[in-house]
């Protein structure tokens, strides 16, 4: 007869564990745990069954996986955690004693650690870390943002605004960004790198006020390892663009400029104004050098499906390349109401040329009063002094451009005039979904396009066949009402529940829509009115 198994000594009980009780196996206070587990990626657990985990008791805890705990049992950074609490023990007593020459031996030995090996442990290989890139992404960039504090320290923040400026600086070398939308949390972006798509949000330029019921303690913990994660992925990435890193401006030796520029800012923080400035280009490493392109010596005759995929392939590439120099033939200038950091990244991201007034920022390449000019940004309404050379629009003109990856007019962006709706380029609209009469007409445009050119691809044979299987397809999905009552009544009770949810859903996502076509018609109806005012 086989030994009784006692309970709680096999099964789920013995794959969880309690965090109090892994406080006492790893010998760590709750903060030191909590920061140790944010660094290694471990979070809790919860179990399907609690009462197996706890042995019968129904009481809440918080558990986490064994062989988490004993993964973490073997980290070096938790020794300087320990190292470090010693520290700070000696370092009172010194100064509680007055052994000032005792505090400053201690200070000057303060235990460091790195986080280097948690980053090459936690991302083998870097498409990995490009993945997980998002949130770092967020986070650094709205530690950019925030005031010095008790709570956040100015190297924190200034890290935070180097590593931002750096990354900023690669999208624009290499012509990576592609979607752009202003909501009320930020501006987003969305870059493709290394066909990984990217996308971060960047905070309003707006006064932070820190909320009280947010610990801060953790948020630094996390934007601890972000930073050095996004030290690691700057690197690399500069590194596959032959670009100096840390980054270096590629700037002729003009005198009289940082003379000029010099009277706003110190020596010591010029090269870091300008660089934040975005303005100048970076400093390459090497030549690049060109491309071994393999030409085919036996080339597919035409008519051949290779022949087309191989034109398909080269028209793609050649609309790539023209969306990346969008603003490519524009020199811009923005006026100092207009949210110049957002402006000149997205400007200078796609070939264009931007400055500003060099009494707002530093920075600025060029003057208002040049002719070369062909578009400035305006967000107010402008009455005299404007000049018949150039364009002026509104800041939503570029980001329009932008998602519709061409140069739109400028008639509905000009300055006091009411803007079309700002669409959001991430938004894919599924059947049901309430859909705006301008992203509809954009959508329809695209379906006319790709109509035409499958006109012109395919042959009548094909069309026909594909005629003749949609219209069996749609006889064969076509049901009568009283078939669908007769399907619906022999549908199990489960199978009837879940049909019902669908139904109600779809109901409701229904009334949504029609309460949004009625907002919209109620908003037209008032722009009628308000035109009609104006002509009278």
């Amino acid at each position: 007869m086989g030994k009784m198994k006692k309970k709680g000594e096999s099964g789920a009980a013995t794959n969880f564990i309690s965090r109090n009780q892994a406080l006492k196996k790893l010998q760590l206070s709750l903060p030191d745990f909590r920061r140790l587990c944010i660094l290694k990626g471990i979070y809790p657990r919860e179990p399907k069954n609690r009462k197996k985990v706890n042995k019968g008791s129904t009481a809440y805890k918080t558990y986490y996986y064994v062989k988490d705990i004993q993964f973490l049992a073997h980290e070096p950074v938790m020794q300087k955690f320990r190292e470090f609490k010693i520290f700070m023990r000696k370092l009172k007593r010194a100064i509680g004693r007055e052994e000032f020459s005792d505090a400053d031996r201690l200070e000057q030995n303060k235990p460091v650690y790195t986080l280097d090996h948690i980053v090459k442990e936690r991302y083998p290989t870097f498409v990995d870390a490009l993945r997980d890139l998002d949130d770092a992404l967020s986070m650094v960039f709205l530690f950019a943002t925030l005031p010095q504090t008790d709570k956040i320290k100015m190297d924190v923040v200034q890290k935070c605004k180097r590593l931002s400026v750096e990354f900023q600086h690669y999208i624009i070398a290499s012509n990576s960004l592609k979607k752009v939308f202003i909501s009320i949390k930020g501006i987003y972006f969305q870059a493709e790198i290394q066909t990984q798509n990217v996308t971060w949000v960047v905070p309003h330029q707006f006064t932070q006020e820190l909320p009280d019921d947010v610990d801060f303690r953790i948020m630094l913990t996390f934007i601890e390892f972000y930073s050095t994660m996004l030290g690691f992925i700057n690197f690399q990435l500069y590194h596959n663009l032959n670009l100096h890193y840390p980054p270096e401006l590629n700037i002729n030796n003009n005198t009289s400029t940082d003379d000029q520029e010099s009277k706003y800012c110190q020596d010591v923080d010029l090269h870091d104004e300008k660089l934040a400035a975005l303005t100048l280009s970076l400093k390459t490493t090497m030549q690049d050098a060109t491309e071994n392109v393999d030409y085919d010596e036996f080339p597919a005759e035409e008519g051949t499906k290779e022949s087309a995929a191989h034109e398909e392939a080269l028209k793609e590439e050649e609309n790539e390349k023209s969306f990346r120099q969008l603003f490519s033939h524009l020199k811009v200038f923005l006026s100092r109401e207009v949210p110049r950091d957002a402006m000149v990244f997205i400007i200078r991201s796609f070939g264009g040329e931007v400055s500003w007034d060099e009494t707002v920022a530093l920075g600025s390449t060029f003057t208002e009063t040049d002719e070369s000019i062909t578009h400035q940004v305006v967000d107010r309404p402008m009455h005299k002094g404007m000049n018949i050379n150039r364009h002026y629009v509104q800041p939503q003109w570029l980001f329009d451009c932008v998602n519709c990856q061409k140069l739109l007019p400028v008639d509905e962006y000009v300055p006091g005039a009411s803007l079309p709706p700002h669409l959001s380029p991430f938004v894919e609209e599924q059947q049901g979904d309430y859909v705006p009469p301008e992203r509809r007409q954009m959508l329809e445009q695209e379906k006319q396009l790709l109509m035409n050119e499958a006109q012109n691809d395919e042959e009548d044979e094909e069309s026909n066949e594909t005629a003749k299987v949609a219209s069996k397809r749609k006889s064969n999905e076509e049901m009568t009402e009283e078939e669908k009552k007769l399907a619906i009544m022999m549908l199990p009770k489960k199978k009837k529940a879940l049909y019902d949810k669908i139904i109600y859903s779809k109901k409701k996502k229904a009334s949504q829509v029609r309460r949004l076509e009625e907002k919209r018609k109620l908003h037209d109806e008032n722009e009628r009115k308000h035109k009609k005012k104006k002509s009278q």
